[in-house]
């Protein structure tokens, strides 16, 4: 499996909450604005984390396949040059291979960790 294979969306649990029971994500204000939802590799998603969701709390890390997005899953240039995953579209809870609490600290500062589960 490569590590295009399976992206990483951080949210807030009451966002994510809505999206389940819509049956769908559509991203979150700045995904919209933006006009594709952000994602970011395993390796990208720590910096994601403390750089766009430092003192926030009730977070979530949700891991989603790309298998079926096509070219609607799109991987371009970022932060510091680094190709991050953008799709370009709302996704299925079908595509959702798992998600897990974010855990974050005293300080604000939120801690990620990569393993399956199902919450």
């Amino acid at each position: 499996m490569s590590e295009r294979d399976i992206v990483y969306k951080i949210t807030p649990r009451m966002d994510w909450e809505a999206a389940v029971a819509a049956g769908e994500y559509s991203g979150a204000p700045i995904d919209l604005a933006d006009g594709f939802i952000h994602f970011s590799t395993a390796t990208q998603a720590d910096e994601t984390a403390k750089k766009h969701f430092h003192g926030q709390h009730d977070l979530l890390l949700v891991a989603v396949s790309t298998s079926g997005y096509g070219d609607a899953m799109r991987w371009e240039v970022s932060r510091g040059g680094a190709l991050f995953p953008h799709l370009y579209g709302a996704f299925d809870m079908g595509s959702v291979v798992w998600t897990l609490p974010i855990v974050t600290d005293a300080a604000g500062v939120p801690h990620l960790t990569f393993a399956e589960a199902d919450t």
